[in-house]
């Protein structure tokens, strides 16, 4: 019996890792600019992209930015609505023509349901501001979190989302060691 005991405890606590890795960078203007530019589909979950943009815009606004989202084109071919990498130049050629500072962009690896008995939800993401003028990258963080079997992939890369952007060290915060 404690035996059974002792493994299903490793096991559900196996059910909600998370890692993380975030770069420590220089402290961000919460003044300058700030835009939303295209998340990289990188899984094989269709618009995993998408989701993802909406999760990071909610997160930069509860942290009290004001992110302009990138225009989205109305492609008449299918086989453009596929290239990614497309969709972030066209994002990026647009926030510079803006005149805007900060960009946020990055990718989605994972985006879905595990199999087993209980199908975790799995979100794997990384996320990066840069300088929309040059393009060099100013604070990155990537992460990977699996939920439990009753929750939701949106709702375990919402939890994932929140904890790497609450990362970043802004102008006028609290604690700006974070």
């Amino acid at each position: 019996m404690r035996k059974w005991l002792m493994m299903a405890l490793l096991t559900g606590l196996a059910a909600a890792c998370s890692t993380q890795r975030v770069e420590k960078s220089e402290v961000l203007s919460r003044q300058a600019s700030w835009a939303l530019l295209p998340i990289v589909n990188q899984s094989q979950t269709p618009q995993a992209g998408e989701r993802v943009e909406a999760l990071v815009e909610t997160e930069l606004r509860v942290l009290g930015l004001r992110p302009r989202h990138y225009p989205v084109t109305k492609e008449h071919n299918p086989l453009a609505l596929l290239d990614e990498e497309g969709r972030f130049r066209n994002g990026l050629r647009w926030a510079r023509k803006e005149g805007i500072q900060y960009g946020v962009t990055g990718s989605v690896q994972e985006w879905r349901y595990k199999s087993g008995l209980d199908g975790e939800p799995a979100a794997g993401i990384s996320l990066r501001v840069i300088d929309v003028a040059t393009g060099d990258i100013l604070w990155a963080a990537s992460g990977s979190r699996t939920g439990w079997g009753y929750e939701s992939v949106s709702g375990t890369a919402t939890k994932l989302v929140h904890k790497l952007l609450g990362a970043i060290r802004l102008s006028g915060d609290e604690n700006p060691g974070k």
